[in-house]
């Protein structure tokens, strides 16, 4: 089943690919790796992360485990 990688390959088109008028592959290249490491990948909320941004989640996870070393001492 590839319905993961399918659903990825719609959100990029729709939120990303479709506002640019792509002209070779390099341009296309640049586009992708620009979509998954500056949006999809840190800002774009997650259902695995409560829906939150990844940013999001691991600032609260790191503020979690600074008072839970607090606590304990």
């Amino acid at each position: 089943d590839n319905a993961c990688i399918e659903s990825f390959h719609a959100l990029i088109k729709r939120e990303w690919l479709n506002r640019f008028k792509i002209e070779n592959y390099q341009q296309a290249y640049v586009l992708v790796f620009e979509y998954i490491n500056t949006f999809y990948n840190t800002v774009r909320i997650h259902s695995h992360c409560n829906y939150m941004s990844p940013n999001d989640y691991e600032k609260l996870y790191a503020n979690y485990k600074k008072k839970a070393a607090l606590i304990a001492g």
